[in-house]
């Protein structure tokens, strides 16, 4: 039988085109609103609702160290009663943004995972998240979709298998939840100083972590 070969030849091929630097820069991301204490929020639908669902519980309890704070961090997917009331009051493709407008502050982090880069839920928070001076880090497959035009940095995994797109999602947060645990506190202090995506690059130090 080819499928397994095949499929994990497939995979070892993604892996090895995955845009490393995004990745870093997402992590950089990362720590630096770990440093500010501001929100992370992850969102998704189906097997990304699984993914983002994951990736929080990855940063709130596998990221842990102690000497910097601990993560902030809320699933979108997790509340089902509340996202089925406003699927069902407003429109399910309502259901993240609707939460955003809630709890967004602006500096905070938006993760947002759409295999196609196209489902609409997720592209109105994240037009959302950009208006309200969030940064949002995009993971998505395929061509990238809208979500690869407002998402700074999005990772696009290069294949239109969604079932390779998740699998390789779900390894992106494990790398970025072991880095985070992981990397030396220097990296994690030069992360603190580092501006938002979307912030004003005038030099002013908007974004400072706090001493």
């Amino acid at each position: 039988m080819e499928l397994a070969p095949t499929y994990l030849t497939q995979m070892q091929e993604i892996l090895a085109a995955l845009p490393v630097g995004l990745i870093y820069r997402a992590g950089e991301i990362l720590l630096a609103a770990r440093r500010r204490g501001v929100q992370v929020f992850t969102l998704g639908n189906g097997g990304s609702a699984a993914n983002a669902s994951h990736i929080a519980c990855d940063l709130s309890k596998s990221a842990i160290r102690e000497d910097l704070p601990r993560f902030r961090v809320i699933s979108l997917v997790d509340n089902v009663p509340l996202a089925t009331a406003w699927a069902n009051d407003t429109g399910y493709e309502n259901i993240f943004a609707a939460q955003l407008e809630n709890l967004l502050q602006p500096e905070d982090v938006v993760i947002a995972l759409s295999g196609s880069g196209r489902s609409p839920n997720v592209i109105r928070a994240v037009r959302l998240a950009r208006q309200r001076g969030a940064t949002v880090i995009g993971l998505t497959g395929y061509d990238g979709g809208l979500l690869k035009g407002l998402s700074d940095p999005c990772i696009v995994v290069p294949s239109y298998c969604m079932e390779q797109v998740e699998d390789t999602h779900l390894i992106i947060g494990h790398m970025l939840s072991t880095h985070l645990r992981e990397c030396p506190l220097e990296v994690a202090v030069l992360a603190g100083v580092a501006r938002p995506a979307g912030a004003d690059d005038n030099g002013d130090g908007r974004g400072e972590a706090a001493p």
